[in-house]
């Protein structure tokens, strides 16, 4: 059966790591975890440890990509329907009755 840690315990556990006052084979008996598993956890610390540092409304680049094509989006999708409006009301004005599809 798998183990489930809480992130305030992986927390701890990569902390020490970090601080080298014990090896990881230590760490591991002391805490019942693999030594990969710690390993793991100290190099995500200190991979996401730059994060925390960001302004917390600072968006990502990719975000900000993503928001500005959602918005091209649905403007695109406002300017078609409007389209179609028209042209659904043109057809009517020529043909005397609404398009059937």
């Amino acid at each position: 059966m798998r183990k489930s840690f809480t992130n305030e315990f992986k927390a701890k556990v990569a902390l020490e790591a970090i601080r080298e006052q014990k090896t990881i084979a230590q760490l591991a008996s002391e805490y019942d975890v693999h030594p990969n598993q710690i390993s793991l956890w100290k190099k995500q610390l200190l991979e996401g440890a730059a994060e925390l540092f960001e302004r917390p409304n600072k968006k990502s680049d990719e975000t900000r990509k993503n928001q500005e094509k959602e918005t091209q989006y649905i403007n695109a999708l406002g300017e078609l329907q409007i389209e179609n409006s028209v042209l659904k009301k043109k057809y009517k004005a020529i043909f005397g009755h609404d398009p059937k599809f």
